[in-house]
């Protein structure tokens, strides 16, 4: 009997090891037990001939049903319990009883397919329900089960069909369907759709409302979010939690805080999602006293916290550079018992490792048990952020070496955390040894991870491999991304192709204000003072505001060009009309100008009357400027400053004896090339490098032991007697090199 090898099915799975036995026993029995005695009175051949069709129908529904009801306990059961293999016997078993066209069993088996990652089962499940003969309840299913793997695009051809065939949408179709359009962030299908809510009246159903009013939100349009919101005529605390996401996605802190202010006057009272997107919406906004304010009266007002808030705080604390505020989070943290949650442990080490105390963060490290592969790279890139680069690379390898599971394995954030660390601290040449190793451990680098190899090509001025870089960016599609460009203009312009720079430059379809202060430093690094005071223009023509790093990219153009009385007009501009309050790098820039223009006493005067204390950019910026117009009273004034700033260095040294040296005055010269010795001062040697078929050539002051050398000096030698005839020597300075 029937009975009798479906109860048989339903035993087996009982009587799977992960059961809980005493529960479904109990289940098992009711069931049996209550079927037997209903069977006996439905079962077709029991019925008599002379019975009439309706009582014949009546029992085969009857039959049909409670088959129906055995079956989905059968597989709500291998669903929760992720029993494969029970779970297509239950199917096969649904099929034998003649029941696999039940329109809610095929949702179930979809549902249960999906679960258990068979997707593909689950779509042949729908396919043989006769699409189009179906109810909603299978095409909900289906949908369901797309977006669950995320396949929204397979979604919306389904839901197509689905009105191809005439199957009206329901309540529960168009949230699926509007969270795929949200997935997708087509602005046309989600138009379109919505027209669909509008004309079958769905508008104001309450889950689709709120689909959309998220929907709204995530393409930006928080005027259209408002209006549906408004228009509800029953709201539920996930309406308002929606509206309040979204408003914190678009970085609208104020209007979050209204909302909020409007839900706490009602009778929906916030819960910890509110707050938590009330909290993160200040933090996007860069408002760290307003999060730090509103994370107390949520303490002082709600039930507590959660971790998804004390990690907001927490990165709050790691902006602003407050370690003590972290440590008072961290101890509200240990108190509510959520310190063990991985993410807030990550933040943690954020916190402690940014602010200096890299010790604290590496112990909090240890400390766990469980470690994600967020927790390894935010260890790793406090490491690399205090300069400690040898230990954020030996925790890399370690990563790989004790984590063969994929998911541990070290990825492109880890590479680029640590590859920006060895460029940051001036080891470029390290940085981009490890971006060739990270390639060949085949981690696809990211716009980040270009744009830092980017500036260490830069930094060595290796022109080659800076295009390389382009190139591998056009591949990898990632010339679009504006850190990527700003990087490739930079790269250029340092490494002396401006014409390269300037057409990356014009290729950009955004450019921001970075993009700006690139091209325009790089101009200015050239000494094309003009041309960078008519990048500036340009700027300003396209409606953006210069800030600091603007000015001293043009008042630097201004020095080298020696645009005088531009730059004094600049740098009048920049207070009085961009109210900008000038920095030490802005000072400095102005003393260059005066000093290199002749106007030595004035740029004298100038630093004297700084209304803030000059540094030794400063100083240095005038001294150099006492060589160039061998001005020996004020380069000794300014020396005697430079010498109590920076005992140490040897430059200010070697400035004023280059100083004397320039005037005639060769014992003072030797006198201070004399102190250094005394005070045990040695100068680093000057380095230079030319780039010579994909090659670089590094020459060091005093090293004889260049390969080469020898044939270098005999052109050179020769290049000396061609300038002597043809008259080009300046001052005999050349004639009377040693090249020794």
């Amino acid at each position: 009997m029937r009975i009798a090898s479906l109860s048989s099915l339903i035993c087996r799975i009982v009587s799977h090891p992960s059961t809980r036995l005493v529960h479904l026993r109990a289940i098992d029995n009711a069931v049996t037990s209550h079927s037997t005695i209903h069977y006996a009175n439905v079962e077709p051949h029991r019925l008599k001939v002379g019975d009439s069709v309706a009582t014949r129908l009546h029992a085969h529904e009857k039959t049909s049903k409670l088959l129906e009801n055995w079956f989905n306990l059968a597989l709500e059961e291998c669903t929760a319990r992720n029993l494969v293999e029970q779970g297509q016997q239950v199917h096969a078993q649904i099929i034998v009883h003649g029941v696999n066209q039940s329109v809610f069993l095929g949702a179930k088996l979809i549902s249960m397919y999906s679960k258990l990652n068979l997707l593909m089962d689950a779509r042949m499940v729908f396919e043989c329900l006769h699409g189009c003969n179906s109810n909603s309840l299978s095409w909900n299913a289906i949908l369901r089960a797309n977006l669950k793997h995320g396949f929204f695009e397979e979604a919306l051809e389904l839901y197509e069909r689905m009105r191809v065939c005439g199957v009206r949408p329901d309540g529960f179709t168009f949230p699926l369907v509007i969270r795929a359009c949200t997935e997708t962030g087509d602005v046309g299908v989600c138009r379109k759709v919505h027209e669909h809510v509008l004309e079958l009246g769905f508008e104001l159903h309450l889950h689709v409302a709120n689909g959309l009013i998220g929907m709204y939100g995530k393409l930006g349009r928080m005027d259209v979010a408002g209006q549906l919101f408004d228009r509800m005529p029953q709201k539920n605390v996930f309406s308002w939690n929606t509206m309040m996401s979204g408003l914190a996605l678009n970085f609208d802190c104020d209007g979050a805080a209204e909302l909020f202010r409007e839900m706490d006057s009602g009778k929906l009272k916030p819960n910890l999602i509110t707050w938590t997107s009330l909290i993160s919406s200040h933090a996007k906004c860069g408002r760290p006293q307003d999060v730090m304010d509103l994370f107390r009266e949520m303490n002082s007002r709600s039930d507590g916290t959660n971790a998804e808030v004390v990690a907001v705080v927490l990165s709050v604390c790691t902006d602003a550079g407050s370690v003590e505020k972290g440590k008072v989070v961290h101890g509200l943290a240990v108190k509510s018992g959520l310190e063990s949650y991985c993410f807030v442990k990550s933040a943690l080490i954020s916190v402690y490792g940014k602010c200096g105390e890299v010790d604290n963060a590496y112990r909090l490290f240890l400390d766990m048990d469980q470690k994600d592969i967020i927790t390894w790279n935010s260890m790793m890139s406090c490491y690399a952020s205090s300069g400690r680069c040898d230990e954020a690379y030996e925790l890399l390898c370690q990563l790989g070496k004790e984590h063969h599971g994929e998911e541990l394995m070290p990825n492109v954030v880890s590479w680029s955390a640590v590859i920006d660390g060895f460029s940051a601290c001036g080891r470029s040449s390290e940085s981009l040894e490890l971006f060739r190793r990270m390639q060949m451990a085949g981690v696809t680098p990211n716009y980040v991870t270009i744009a830092t190899v980017l500036s260490s090509c830069a930094k060595l001025a290796v022109l080659y491999l800076g295009k390389e870089i382009h190139g591998h960016s056009l591949r990898g599609f990632l010339d679009l991304e504006v850190l990527v460009i700003n990087g490739l203009i930079h790269m250029y312009a340092k490494c002396g192709n401006l014409q390269y720079a300037h057409r990356v430059f014009d290729r950009m379809i955004r450019k921001d204000l970075i993009s700006w202060n690139s091209i325009i430093a790089g101009y200015a690094m050239h000494g094309l003072g003009r041309t960078a005071l008519c990048m500036f223009d340009e700027m300003l023509n396209n409606n953006l505001k210069p800030d600091n790093f603007t000015f001293i990219a043009v008042l630097s153009a201004c020095s080298h060009a020696g645009l005088v009385n531009e730059g004094r007009l600049l740098f009048d501009r920049m207070t009085r009309e961009y109210l900008l309050s000038p920095s030490v790098e802005h000072y400095a820039c102005m003393v260059d100008l005066l000093g290199r223009a002749g106007l030595v006493n004035e740029a004298s005067k100038f630093v004297r009357e700084l209304p803030l204390e000059a540094n030794a950019c400063v100083w240095g910026a005038l001294l150099n400027s006492c060589r160039i117009h061998k001005n020996t009273v004020v380069a000794e004034e300014t020396a005697s400053r430079l010498f109590d700033l920076e005992p140490k260095t040897t430059g200010s040294y070697m400035l004023l004896s280059n100083t004397y040296a320039a005037c005639g005055r060769w014992e003072d010269s030797a006198k201070i090339r004399l102190l250094t010795r005394v005070k045990g001062l040695k100068k680093s040697p000057g380095h230079s490098w030319i780039e010579v078929k994909s090659k670089v050539y590094m020459f060091s002051a005093g090293n004889s032991w260049q390969p080469g050398l020898e044939e270098i000096y005999g052109v050179l030698e020769t290049l000396v007697l061609l300038m002597e005839n043809d008259d080009h020597m300046l001052n005999g300075g050349l004639c009377n090199a040693s090249y020794g």
